[in-house]
């Protein structure tokens, strides 16, 4: 148990491995690297959602929101391509990532000057998100034919063979290894969801570490609005309902702890990539959706399991140490 709980990663990805290959027995052509990039492609967005909210719950945090945000902001910057097509994509990118940015720096303030706890203040702004995003469509839909071709366009053009969509994923997920490996920012996110209060001692403002975590879940959000939209062709209330049950199964799955301060970009990453393998192999193989469920849920029930045993185990050494001394 201590050698699962320690390299997760590797236990996750050899897991990931063994399905791909139980499902090649059943559709000998899943396996081909044409088809597995596919897969990558298709999991992106789910993957760059996931490494946002792992920052979030690495602070002893969550974020319900996110969702929500993407919807908003995917409407958001559907209207403004619809009104001005001329608008160059880029920029819009940019508005899509700051609209994003300032919904999650409102949950982040939320959490940090009132003390709110996270899961009620974005329980709340999922609502907020969602009825704003009716507000300013009037309950529309921005639909495929008053999207301009360069907005649906961009993720579908491939680099080198591969993607775009794909890319911006392998870019986002290159700086967040950065930030989580390289930057303070990085260490004092981990140091408080290990220790809040040692944190403080150290230097650490952890109000403030938490605000910016929100704000980083918020701009991931909303770089996914424009993503989703783009890559759906259509932008409504109901966009990406309840997705932030993936998202969050995508972090435990990955080995994120709820309890704060464990987890890594690795992690999250193969979490995502499990759950899309799922979604996307086991209806070709005729795998009925309730079994499609009970995969995954399964799958999140053992890594809370495994992620709880590993966190006990630790809290009983750092005893014994205590009671040595």
């Amino acid at each position: 148990m201590k050698m699962l709980t320690k390299y997760r990663e590797i236990w996750l990805l050899a897991a990931i491995a063994a399905l791909v290959v139980a499902i090649s027995i059943r559709f000998p052509g899943f396996a081909r690297p044409g088809n597995l990039a596919t897969v990558f492609n298709d999991t992106s967005i789910l993957m760059i959602l996931a490494l946002g909210q792992m920052v979030v719950i690495l602070t002893r945090s969550i974020d319900l929101s996110m969702a929500s945000n993407l919807a908003f902001t995917g409407m958001v910057v559907a209207m403004i391509n619809a009104a001005f097509p001329a608008f160059p994509i880029p920029l819009l990118m940019l508005v899509a990532i700051g609209v994003g940015l300032l919904l999650g720096a409102l949950n982040g303030l939320l959490v940090w000057k009132l003390g709110i706890p996270s899961i009620v203040v974005t329980l709340g702004t999922l609502t907020i998100y969602r009825g704003a995003t009716f507000l300013i469509s009037g309950g529309a839909w921005v639909n495929a034919d008053q999207m301009s071709p360069a907005f649906v366009g961009l993720q579908r053009m491939q680099l080198l063979g591969v993607p775009v969509l794909s890319w911006i994923a392998i870019a986002v997920i290159g700086l967040f290894f950065v930030l989580m490996t390289r930057t303070s920012v990085g260490r004092s996110l981990y140091a408080i969801g290990v220790n809040p209060t040692a944190s403080v001692y150290a230097g650490i403002d952890v109000g403030r570490s938490k605000f910016l975590a929100f704000c980083i879940s918020g701009a991931v959000a909303g770089l996914c609005g424009y993503l989703w939209i783009s890559r759906y062709v259509i932008a409504s209330v109901e966009v990406a309902n309840g997705y932030e049950l993936n998202i969050i199964a995508a972090c435990v799955i990955g080995g994120i702890s709820i309890a704060g301060g464990i987890g890594s970009v690795a992690g999250a990453v193969l979490g995502a990539l499990f759950l899309g393998i799922i979604s996307t192999a086991l209806p070709v193989i005729n795998v009925s959706p309730f079994w499609q469920m009970a995969i995954s849920g399964s799958a999140i029930l053992l890594a809370v399991v495994l992620n709880a045993r590993g966190e006990r185990k630790q809290g009983r050494i750092i005893l014994r140490k205590a009671e040595v001394a």
